[in-house]
């Protein structure tokens, strides 16, 4: 499910280089580190709790726009439902491609914002924008 999540991302990147944000990183980092090795991405993570020096602190709900400035895609991994507003409403501020995995069958808390639940390969998620 993975790979597929991380080749739908992948399948997006029309721009060389195409820049993307992982928020809330975590320790999860299997679609980090395949999109990193891709040549034409970009891509940054970022973390209220950072794990290593590799991640950006950034807390999502007071979001350091300069971090955010001219990215392509953001992504988030299983955010929790409390945080996916401010994860949407920063796509919408800084007009980006946003992509949310949610947990498996987890309703996804958009604050009357429409997502797109798409399907590709082996993986569901959800978009706007894209």
């Amino acid at each position: 499910m993975w790979q597929s999540f991380a080749e739908y991302i992948s399948s997006l990147c029309e721009k060389n280089p195409t820049k993307i944000c992982e928020i809330g990183v975590g320790k999860f980092t299997q679609v980090f580190d395949y999109l990193n090795k891709q040549d034409n991405i970009e891509i940054i993570k970022t973390d209220i709790a950072p794990n290593d020096s590799s991640v950006i602190k950034d807390d999502v709900t007071r979001p350091d726009l300069k971090l955010f400035e001219n990215l392509d895609i953001i992504y988030s991994i299983r955010p929790p439902s409390e945080l996916q507003p401010y994860i949407i409403d920063l796509a919408l501020k800084t007009k980006t491609k946003l992509i949310i995995k949610p947990l498996f069958n987890e309703d996804i808390n958009t604050k009357n914002v429409k997502l797109t639940l798409k399907n590709y390969k082996k993986a569901s998620f959800y978009t706007l924008g894209v």
